[in-house]
């Protein structure tokens, strides 16, 4: 009802979402952050890095097995893009799965990191075995 022409334009922040979707989206976030914490204990990382803002990407960065400078990219329009990709593609491969399972983790995270947390995968540190020596 307005008075003197005044009219009620109050908003709530949730209007026009439907009721399950917060609570929806917070066990989505926390499924995601222990999967994150289980595969840095499975790679031999602080498991608590998930939590850390931008420590957790330079942990993934590190589990990925590339230089820790590329945070820094990460800081560039676009370029933050394909470093993203690039860097779940190479987490992937460190536990042995291919480039595919890293296209995964990059855009349906929130499936591939509770498989790649919860699976049988191991992490080798993305490095080829070493060849065996012929026997003298």
């Amino acid at each position: 009802m307005s008075l003197l022409g005044q009219f009620e334009t109050s908003v709530s922040f949730t209007s026009g979402l439907p009721a399950w979707f917060w609570p929806t989206y917070t066990i989505i976030v926390i499924l995601i952050i222990a999967s994150v914490w289980r595969v840095f204990t499975k790679a031999g990382h602080p498991g608590w890095a998930a939590l850390i803002p931008i420590y957790n990407f330079y942990v993934l960065i590190k589990v990925a097995k590339r230089p820790g400078w590329w945070l820094l990219l990460m800081l560039i329009p676009f370029v933050n893009l394909v470093v993203a990709i690039i860097v779940a593609i190479d987490v992937a491969k460190a536990f042995g799965k291919g480039t595919g399972f890293g296209l995964g983790l990059a855009f349906l995270s929130f499936i591939f990191y509770p498989i790649l947390a919860w699976g049988s995968a191991t992490y080798d540190g993305g490095m080829p075995a070493a060849p065996e020596l012929p026997a003298a």
